[in-house]
């Protein structure tokens, strides 16, 4: 055979297992062609399952979207909501950093303009299974806690790697926010955990304060004993993370005290009378009358009527929204510049078979609708007890830097105790500070306040954010995470007066 037909049959060979696998080997089954009132957009977008156990039917679900340019040349970012039993997809892919958001009329999509896929390709997992569309054929399977979800995120990812080998060897950053922040409001009775979480807004942002860093030291044991593949792992970021309960529960009522939502007397009261240290979640122990009663009462003060993921925005009716939603009538409702009712708008187009076929989701037909926050899932209660600062330490020691930021608004899982407990870890770590606390700008204004230890581990607040950090405040959050991906520092100046977020 002459060389120049030998090579046309190659060319065409090639390009037709590229024709199969779909564009760069991506799998042409799981392409979205598009979501109902979807805007029009360059970037591709990929949904489906990944089988963790083939042998019991347990399949994550999936929603990865492409970096809106220059996909080729930008890492991979993993994003986890928890809960735990919440859905990233729902929260951080269609609420807070994916490209689109719900319209108010609950049937199509708008364009989110500081989607962190500015930045990076994204990937959202629906995890463990119970959360949203991710399921299993066996039962015991929905009784799960933080270690069986690492094990299956880990298997997960290298299957989905399979399905998109390209990103073997892209850098990985893993990011979410939280975990069972609702939790710690529980020292005193669970009546306190229902007053939280059933207010008129969503407790789906509550996972990944627990979820990242134990998959983190998964995948750093993966690396450490696999003599093929290692997955390229390049940063750890979380939002309003559950970090130690102890703390972080009475970060709560501080913050409640410090914002003028409680008075002195029960302020003091609740500081110098509860035990919080060694505090373990739904067991309170040495809770005095007077500890109990002050909590009650500063629960009843700050009411249902506020939302304590983010004190200074307004709260949705849910009753109102739904019978818009149901009229078709365009139900949003702003606040600050918030849509303070995209939960139940998503809901509702979650729900609408025709997103489920586009988004190639609920295969099995389950036999529960789509919600944000699983019904089935058993999860453990004893795991929020988990310390995780021994887990960041081990990271920070593989040279990984780990970022934890903070939305200043957010009253459930709040600055005051996150910024104490990583202080606290630079000084278990003997790191010194590389970056003195001080404000860090976004276009000529304050973005928030920051400091580095060691040059490794940074502490970062974002001013007038949330719990959910890039829903309430998506440029800045866009600016800190731009940042930490590029590996640069957080700017300290209010020059350059174009700030480089709205650059490709």
């Amino acid at each position: 055979m002459e060389w120049w037909r030998w090579w046309l049959l190659v060319v065409v060979v090639v390009v037709v297992m590229m024709m199969g696998r779909g564009v760069q080997g991506y799998p042409e089954e799981d392409l979205v062609v598009g979501l109902p009132g979807q805007p029009k957009v360059e970037f591709r977008q990929y949904a489906g399952y990944v089988d963790v156990d083939t042998k019991t039917g347990k399949s994550l679900f999936y929603y990865f979207a492409e970096a809106d340019s220059n996909a080729s040349k930008k890492p991979l970012t993993l994003w986890l909501n928890g809960g735990p039993g919440c859905s990233s997809i729902g929260g951080g892919a269609f609420t807070e950093l994916g490209p689109f958001y719900p319209r108010g009329d609950g049937r199509g999509l708008r364009r989110n303009k500081k989607s962190w896929n500015k930045a990076s390709n994204l990937l959202f997992v629906e995890s463990p299974v119970g959360v949203g569309w991710s399921y299993s054929n066996r039962s015991s399977d929905y009784t799960c806690g933080d270690e069986s979800t690492a094990n299956d995120m880990h298997v997960f990812l290298l299957r989905w790697y399979d399905k998109f080998p390209e990103f073997k060897s892209r850098d990985l950053f893993l990011t979410g926010e939280s975990y069972a922040g609702q939790h710690v409001v529980n020292f005193a009775s669970v009546n306190i955990f229902l007053h939280l979480c059933y207010q008129f807004v969503d407790i789906t942002q509550l996972g990944s304060g627990h979820y990242i860093p134990q998959l983190a030291n998964v995948l750093l044991n993966h690396n450490k004993h696999s003599t093929g593949f290692k997955f390229k792992i390049k940063g750890v970021a979380i939002g309003n993370p559950l970090l130690k309960l102890d703390r972080d529960a009475a970060a709560t009522y501080e913050f409640f005290w410090s914002h003028g939502m409680i008075s002195d007397e029960i302020g003091l009261t609740i500081m110098n009378q509860c035990d919080f240290e060694d505090y373990v979640f739904l067991s309170p122990h040495n809770v005095s009358e007077s500890c109990n009663d002050a909590i009650e009462k500063a629960n009843e003060i700050v009411g249902d009527y506020i939302n304590n993921y983010d004190v200074i925005i307004d709260v949705c009716y849910p009753a109102i929204v739904e019978q818009e939603l149901r009229l078709r009538k365009y139900a949003t409702k702003i606040s600050v510049g918030v849509d303070v009712c995209m939960t139940y708008e998503r809901h509702f187009y979650f729900n609408l078979p025709e997103v489920q076929h586009a988004l190639h989701a609920n295969r099995t037909k389950l036999p529960y609708s789509w919600s944000m926050c699983s019904g089935v899932l058993n999860y453990s209660d004893t795991d929020p007890n988990i310390d995780i600062l021994p887990l960041l330490k081990r990271i920070i020691k593989h040279h990984i830097p780990v970022w934890i930021f903070s939305g200043d608004q957010d009253s459930v899982v709040p600055f005051l105790g996150s910024r104490t407990l990583v202080r606290e870890l630079a000084h278990d770590l003997k790191f010194g500070v590389t970056v003195p606390y001080s404000a860090w700008f976004y276009k000529g204004q304050v973005g928030g306040w920051a400091t580095e230890y060691g040059n490794l581990l940074t502490f970062a607040t974002v001013r007038g954010a949330a719990h959910m950090v890039p829903f309430a405040q998506p440029a800045r959050a866009l600016r800190l995470f731009r940042s930490f991906v590029n590996g640069q520092r957080l700017p300290n100046t209010t020059y350059p007066s174009i700030d480089d977020d709205d650059l490709q």
